[in-house]
């Protein structure tokens, strides 16, 4: 992580206050070191409740049946996600790579998860609501932000909550070791293939995605 990764609070105090403000009733809010936490369990309900009366800067996801916080893209997280949407376009114009999309994931749906992207036929999208099912999404995409829960949440929940849903890869571009991980196979909530690569590598993305990466580019986005 950067320096200052562990020191630096993951909601602003301000930003605490204005959710605060519009949450409902019902829904107890404290801000602990830095991160939001709700007082009493939350229901998948009330958190689509609290989202959807959220500031615009701020967004919220349900992992594992508590409230999380996602931290705002900086400048390399844009260029990257820019990078791999070249990559996507180039190579299967048949399908869309949605950014900011919002994802039922965990056993049962349980989970609200929002990717960096989801990889998806073009126009799966289209009268969807807020929180997408994840049948027909082919590929889900996390790149990691300089924050201190990147570690749970992205390298430990995200791939369990995207293996539960089905979906078929997971795709983690790892801005702490510069590295990506392809994860594919979901069976039995755990997705059976694994496998690193360093940025620079020619990296395949197997099936039903079949898009082969040259991530030489990404050498530029290293910080």
């Amino acid at each position: 992580m950067t320096p200052g990764t562990a020191d630096r609070p993951l909601m602003p105090f301000e930003d605490f206050e204005d959710l605060l403000d519009v949450a409902p009733d019902h829904v107890r809010l404290e801000y602990v070191d830095g991160r939001v936490r709700t007082k009493d369990p939350l229901s998948v309900e009330d958190f689509e409740e609290l989202e959807r009366r959220a500031p615009e800067t701020v967004r919220l996801e349900y992992i594992n049946g508590k409230l999380e916080v996602k931290a705002m893209p900086d400048g390399n997280h844009r260029c990257i996600l820019m990078w791999l949407l070249r990559q996507c376009m180039q190579h299967r114009p048949d399908l869309d790579l949605v950014p900011e999309s919002g994802v039922k994931a965990e056993a049962y749906r349980k989970g609200r998860a929002r990717t960096d992207a989801t990889l998806a036929p073009v126009d799966h999208f289209r009268g969807h609501g807020e929180w997408s099912d994840p049948e027909g999404s082919l590929m889900a995409v996390e790149i990691t932000s300089h924050d201190r829960d990147t570690n749970q949440r992205d390298r430990i929940d995200k791939p369990v909550g995207y293996a539960a849903a089905d979906i078929p890869v997971y795709l983690l571009i790892d801005r702490d070791n510069n590295t990506l991980t392809v994860h594919s196979e979901p069976k039995d909530g755990r997705y059976q293939q694994i496998s690193r690569h360093p940025w620079g590598a020619t990296v395949e993305l197997p099936a039903p995605v079949n898009i082969t990466l040259e991530t030489e580019k990404l050498k530029d986005y290293a910080d």
